[in-house]
């Protein structure tokens, strides 16, 4: 089995920045693509950004485009997500995911897509 366990989420004021990491462990697999997502009280949980196995290629909804930057480390098997300028509709449980590709170049931004779960770290971002 796959764990992932997030952390670095807190209560932050509207405008600053929070650094989110996710380390995984057990199986391990040759290449995987790894996704943040996030869910908002009474919201469905929605894709954040999405990084390749290579790191090369990334992809990140409309909504957090140019605010957040996603990066991975594969030799400590860690993915982070660094989030500036966070306004107070970014307040949710933040969630990483990992897929195992054959691919070093894919990045998938469906939750679907995604085979492993961490539990999530809250993020509150007050006004």
């Amino acid at each position: 089995q796959v764990q992932l366990v997030e952390s670095g989420g807190g209560l932050v004021q509207a405008g600053g920045s929070l650094r989110l990491s996710c380390a995984a462990s057990g199986r391990t697999f040759s290449r995987y693509a790894m996704g943040w997502f996030r869910q908002a009280p009474g919201k469905e949980r929605e894709f954040v950004a999405g990084i390749s196995w290579s790191g090369s290629f990334t992809y990140y909804a409309d909504s957090v485009k140019g605010r957040f930057t996603i990066s991975r480390d594969n030799a400590k098997n860690t993915v982070y997500l660094q989030m500036n300028s966070l306004k107070p509709e970014d307040t949710a449980v933040y969630y990483c995911a990992l897929r195992p590709s054959l691919s070093e170049r894919s990045v998938w931004f469906q939750s679907s897509e995604y085979k492993y779960w961490g539990q999530g770290t809250q993020v509150t971002v007050s006004s």
